[in-house]
């Protein structure tokens, strides 16, 4: 089932239809899109004993899709979502052949699907629409969800009617997993007890058939009277300012290294063990927190999956593996020392502690990355001043630790040691000097002084005689 984020429900339902139609087609597009990442990337088909041998499906998947519109509440609410039945039936690659799907292939990667899925909607609604997207913790704790920026929260819990049934539920089935296990479900027992909460306040379909304009009107009707006018009709310009703010605050680039240690941190503090397709959807998580909807560069979710398992893991089993931290602290000497009070800290949530290792991997990386460019910086060259000499030199101190640099002494004794120091320093070259010249001039005589230069007779005026116009007579005035 493909279904967008919950705000994109409301702002489908309430806003116009020139919206509307825009939503439609953002998930339409989202949906073809990630349909084509698992016919090339993922759908295997099977053949001989036992699905031995597999390969990739020719010519594509066979696909329907049912659009639909409500939830299952007692009450109708929007829910702007579709079903994609897919045939088992699919082509050979070598000879063309029909033949059966592997359908643990599809299975194992259907987290991964969903968040390219939301990945591509958040980016098609903002490059359509302007929008720019947020995360909203539901649960605390718990993974946030994208909501449209400038959404009022109110109209959230109008619209999910059915999952305040289903949290009322699972809070019981919580409360008894807890009483029985003694600690609190992680993932996987949190997913089974979430999808027995949602079976157990499943209402029977509805019998009467409405069009969706007939929905859609009182859909709106329903949010008037609730909210009031101003809060629906609004939606669509409170949506653009809170996208010009939110895009102003964030900066949307992406570290490839940093969402690496990111990814492999949460994924780790979760799981423990994992596989390629778990980070898989990490990885398109992280990208969907970091960009808001602004558009990612094609094969980026794979780069970081790939630094991930280059850097960051090691083999647990023929086919698990888990995190491998030592390109980051290669003086660890116990395995995962870093990690592991993480992962046994059973009185917070599994996703808290997750953030927290996450949060401490990138600090690590930051100061990696600042200990390297001072490194790199290039230092003063210094010159060496003679020492000046003692008939009883004082002897070096020594410390707890060998090859320890001395502090500079200070005061007026190490000002004037320094000055005799540089005086000494200066009369030996003097010396020096002079006995250079000396030695020149015993072996080829003194060096012949420069004639000076004859003084000219003074100029002197003839009597009776006047100077040309413009010529001095050598006077200065």
């Amino acid at each position: 089932m493909f279904r967008p984020p919950p705000t994109a429900h409301i702002a489908w339902a309430l806003m116009d239809d020139r919206h509307r139609r825009v939503l439609e087609l953002c998930e339409g597009i989202a949906r073809d899109k990630t349909l084509a990442w698992l016919e090339e990337s993922v759908a295997e088909i099977r053949w001989k004993a036992g699905g031995k041998e597999r390969d990739r499906v020719k010519d594509g998947l066979v696909v329907a899709v049912f659009q639909h519109y409500e939830s299952r509440a007692t009450e109708s609410r929007p829910l702007l979502h579709a079903h994609a039945v897919v045939s088992i039936r699919a082509r050979r690659p070598h000879d063309g052949k029909w033949g059966n799907l592997s359908a643990d292939s599809l299975m194992t990667h259907i987290v991964a699907a969903d968040t390219l899925y939301t990945l591509y909607f958040m980016e098609e609604v903002s490059a359509r629409l302007g929008w720019a997207w947020e995360p909203r913790e539901v649960t605390p704790g718990r993974r946030p969800v994208m909501d449209i920026a400038g959404i009022d929260q109110r109209l959230i819990g109008w619209q999910s009617t059915r999952r305040q049934q289903i949290e009322d539920a699972l809070s019981v089935l919580t409360d008894k997993y807890e009483e029985r296990q003694g600690h609190a479900p992680g993932e996987k027992a949190g997913y089974a007890l979430a999808c027995q909460a949602a079976d157990q306040t499943r209402s029977p379909k509805r019998t009467e058939l409405l069009s969706l304009t007939e929905l859609r009107r009182r859909w709106r009707e329903s949010a008037i009277r609730a909210f009031g006018a101003c809060t629906v009709y609004r939606l669509a310009e409170r949506a653009r300012e809170a996208a010009a703010a939110a895009w102003a605050r964030v900066r949307p680039v992406v570290d490839t290294v940093l969402a690496a240690v990111d990814v492999v941190a949460v994924v780790y503090v979760m799981r423990g063990a994992f596989k390629r397709h778990h980070l898989l959807a990490e990885a398109r998580r992280h990208l969907s927190y970091v960009l808001r909807g602004r558009p990612h560069e094609p094969g980026l979710d794979e780069r970081i999956v790939q630094t991930v398992v280059d850097d960051y893991t090691r083999p647990a089993s023929r086919r698990m593996m888990t995190a491998d931290l030592r390109a980051l602290y290669p003086r660890d000497t116990e395995d995962q020392a870093v990690l592991r009070p993480l992962t046994r800290k059973r009185t917070a949530p599994p996703y808290e502690r997750a953030r927290l290792a996450a949060d401490a991997l990138a600090a690590r990386v930051h100061a990696v990355r600042r200990a390297e460019r001072l490194r790199s910086r290039t230092r003063p060259r210094t010159v060496a001043v003679p020492a000046a000499s003692r008939s009883h030199p004082r002897p070096f101190r020594t410390g707890p630790k060998n090859g320890r640099l001395l502090e500079p002494e200070t005061g007026v004794d190490t000002v004037e040691r320094t000055r005799q120091t540089l005086e000494a320093a200066a009369a030996q070259v003097a010396a020096m000097l002079q006995d250079g010249r000396q030695a020149r001039e015993a072996a080829h005589g003194p060096r012949p002084q420069p004639t000076p230069a004859m003084t000219p007779p003074p100029h002197t005026q003839q009597p009776g005689s006047q100077p040309a116009p413009g010529r001095t007579t050598g006077e200065v005035t």
